[in-house]
């Protein structure tokens, strides 16, 4: 019981870092559940996949209410992530859970540089004939009370990178919204608001693709599963709202740190095969 509570309050607190940084809770869910707990790596995956699940879906709805999801770009792009998730999760049945996570500390580093880097805000006109134009790639969306418009561009490259996101989001257990961010932003050269939405919008859904692999496997554990998910949920929520006060560039460096510590420790860790 006691081992349920800490888990519990852990996953508060990688819920709330997560909401305030914008890298979600899995980043933190993996190290506590396999290095704090003992947890095999493919039950910790299976947890912090469904923790996604839940995070995502609560603040997904308040953001397409608020016009800033793009659904159409979001269901497009679901085709590679879900593809691509599949994917990840067939690979993470086959890897040793060592390999994982040294995968996971090399991803676990690229997502805080990513996270730190300052974000691009694109908002591009609509080309007539153009790719974006004939699958319909473009939208409004409100900014202190002017509507605006843009369209998405380079989507191919931005369609193969989101594959690239699934598979690790399927592998790792994570939402891998940096990554899908990056391929919104550079890429497709989408506003900042649009892709950070649309990529909340998408991660759940990639993680609904590859927890059912995790489950079929038996790799999603109710006792591990229940507080990690409510834990996560209650973290996020009091993370939205610490957001609007909080100063995030500070506490994003701060969390950097942090993640960058974990990621050396679970690089250390899967390189000394201690990982089950």
């Amino acid at each position: 019981m006691s081992e349920i509570l800490i888990l519990f309050f852990g996953a508060i607190a990688a819920g709330l870092l997560g909401s305030l940084t914008g890298l979600g809770g899995g980043v933190v869910i993996i190290p506590l559940l396999t290095l704090g707990f003992g947890v095999p790596m493919h039950y910790a995956i299976g947890a912090s996949l469904i923790s996604v699940i839940g995070t995502s879906s609560g603040s997904a709805v308040a953001f397409v209410k608020e016009g800033f999801t793009n659904v159409r770009i979001g269901m497009f792009l679901e085709i590679a992530t879900t593809t691509g998730a599949i994917v990840g999760a067939l690979i993470s049945g086959i890897l040793n859970p060592n390999t994982i996570g040294i995968i996971f500390a090399s991803i676990l580093i690229m997502t805080v540089v990513l996270n730190l880097r300052k974000k691009p805000d694109h908002q591009e006109p609509l080309i007539e004939g153009s790719l974006e134009h004939r699958l319909q790639l473009f939208g409004t969306f409100p900014d202190k009370g002017v509507v605006k418009e843009y369209s998405a561009r380079n989507t191919v490259s931005g369609f193969f990178m989101m594959v690239f996101a699934g598979v690790m989001s399927g592998l790792l257990g994570i939402g891998s919204g940096a990554l899908k961010v990056l391929a919104m932003d550079n890429m497709m050269k989408l506003p900042f608001k649009v892709s950070t939405t649309t990529s909340n919008f998408m991660i759940g859904v990639t993680a609904v693709a590859s927890s059912l692999i995790y489950f079929q496997r038996g790799e999603i554990i109710p006792v591990i599963v229940a507080p990690v998910l409510i834990g996560v949920v209650v973290g996020s929520f009091i993370g939205s709202k610490t957001l609007i006060v909080s100063q995030t560039k500070k506490l994003k460096v701060v969390f950097a740190v942090v993640v960058g510590i974990l990621s050396i420790y679970m690089m250390y860790n899967g390189i000394n095969h201690n990982f089950k």
